[in-house]
């Protein structure tokens, strides 16, 4: 008998749980069902607050001015929020802003803070700035994420192209680091810092300051570091002149170095676009009074001759751009362009005449004396020696500089019939010098692991001399013969011919050997 209760009872259990969650199931179902006929809610973008608790809004691109439901912080409400609206049409809740759009370019700031955008080729609109966007600091030629419907510009889109081939901050470099260009830097600073450091002289004698100047020359001889100097020396000059601390003054100075070859985008436009950033940033920097040096490393790459067969399309715009930004109405005044070019002879005339890049200077290969003065800077008093310094500069020259038949590097035959040998001496530029000096400590701190016997002695200049000229000797063969004209600093004759010679490099002296 109890047997069946207890079966009865667990049946009854079973019975009661299923009820339970049939129950459950039923009230679930009501409240999806209830859901489903819910009416939908929707979506505004915030304009501005009106009368009251009310406010105006963006719906389904009509302007709508709606009630507010009391959980809504008015005070704190900023153009372009999101807000979700009930079937009455009253905003309930505050949502996360929308993060697409379409992306326009700036073309003018209004007094009021309005933005003027560009959004298709003849269709150019006045947008308000949406509440993140008041403190954002807009620039022409910007990029901006922008509500179309709305008529709000939401984010600054930056572009790390930009920022990528540009930078910015004052280098560190010197005059007294650049070795073997007494004369030439003396040229610079003549065209560079008088003219801003003697302004009111200039006015009085009313000279016109330089806009630009071009640094050309074979590869490795400073050009580049030079442009670097400039910036630093103006930077420094400046802030003595303001009475600011030399040591803050990269904070009132700008140093725009432009990568030439990476600004050049296969999109139309962008290039042209990319050269108005770098001009607008210049001329921002330059507001206050500051120097701006605009820096542009191999300057053919960009500019090349239009209509010459040597350029592309691309130079057929992008010129021009570089024209207007140097002769345009929106003065230059405190930036100064810089071009560095081994090819100058590949610029676009147009850029290099007067009232445009007015300062040419040739940078050579240093000569014996440059030679000395720049391994000079390399192998200081910092730099632990086993011989006498002067010594060891002077017998390293020497072996550089040497002009026996044994240092022939190759023959160049031009067209006239006749022909000249080249030395080692000729192709010498100080990126070389340095990167023997560079050779000469490496095989000191070599044998100083070795033997514990310190110092750069005259052997390890020796063999880095030979090992720097051997590693180049054979490209003679692999090279069109007018480059290593151009290279060598040879003009007006044209070259038929390259012909290599035997070295004095370490493979020469093995040959040599007994």
């Amino acid at each position: 008998m109890s047997s069946e209760l207890d079966r009865l009872a667990a049946h009854n259990d079973r019975l009661t749980t299923s009820l339970r969650a049939a129950r459950a199931q039923i009230v679930q179902l009501k409240a999806d069902l209830e859901r489903v006929g819910d009416p939908p809610n929707s979506y505004a973008t915030f304009l501005r607050r009106a009368d009251g608790t009310t406010i105006d809004v963006l719906h389904n691109g009509r302007r709508l001015r709606v009630a507010t439901a009391p959980g809504i912080a008015l005070d704190e409400l900023r153009p372009g929020v999101e807000l979700l609206l009930n079937e009455a049409l009253a905003a309930v809740e505050e949502v996360p802003a929308a993060d697409a759009g379409s992306v326009v370019t700036v073309t003018e700031l209004l007094r009021d803070g309005r933005v003027v955008v560009q959004v298709a080729q003849d269709d150019l609109r006045v947008l308000r700035r949406a509440g993140a966007m008041d403190d954002v600091q807009l620039h022409a030629s910007d990029q901006v994420l922008a509500d179309l419907k709305a008529q709000l510009v939401l984010e600054r889109i930056d572009r790390a192209d930009i920022g990528d081939l540009v930078l910015e901050q004052v280098p560190d470099v010197t005059f007294a680091q650049v070795g073997g260009l007494g004369p030439q830097i003396e040229e610079i600073r003549d065209a560079v810092e008088l003219p801003f450091l003697q302004q009111d002289l200039y006015r009085t004698y009313g000279l016109r300051p330089p806009k630009g100047l071009l640094l050309y020359g074979p590869p490795g001889c400073g050009k580049t570091m030079i442009a670097k100097a400039v910036a630093h020396e103006l930077a420094v000059r400046s802030a003595e002149a303001r009475g600011i601390d030399p040591a803050d003054a990269s904070a009132h100075s700008s140093f725009l170095n432009v990568k030439g070859p990476e600004l050049l985008n296969k999109y139309v436009g962008e290039t042209e676009r990319s050269i108005r950033q770098v001009f607008e940033r210049a001329r921002e920097r330059a507001h206050a009074g500051h120097p701006v040096v605009v820096f542009f490393d191999e300057m053919e790459s960009l500019f090349r001759t239009r209509g010459s067969g040597l350029s592309s399309d691309v130079e057929t715009t992008v010129v021009p751009q570089l024209l207007a930004e140097i002769d345009g109405v929106e003065s230059l005044e405190n930036v100064i362009v810089i071009g560095a070019s081994n090819r100058e002879d590949m610029i676009d005339p147009a850029i290099l005449r007067p009232g445009r890049l007015d300062v040419k200077i040739r940078i050579r290969r240093p000569d014996a004396a440059a030679g000395r003065e720049i391994l000079a800077l390399h192998l200081d008093d910092s730099v632990p020696l086993r011989e006498n310094r002067n010594e060891l500069l002077d017998r390293a020259i020497d072996q550089i500089y040497d002009d026996s038949d044994a240092s022939a590097y190759l023959r160049l035959d031009y067209s006239d019939g006749t022909s000249e040998t080249l030395r080692f001496r000729d192709f010498i530029s100080g990126a070389t010098l340095r990167n023997i000096v560079d050779r000469a400590k490496k095989l000191a701190v070599k044998e100083q692991l070795e033997t514990g016997h310190a110092g750069v002695g005259h052997e390890h200049l020796r063999t880095a001399i030979e090992t720097e000229l051997a590693q180049n000797e054979d490209l003679p063969s692999g090279a069109h013969p007018e480059d290593w004209a151009r290279i060598s600093g040879r003009r007006g004759r044209r070259v038929d011919a390259v012909v290599p010679l035997r070295p004095i490099g370490s493979r020469s002296n093995e040959e040599e050997a007994p």
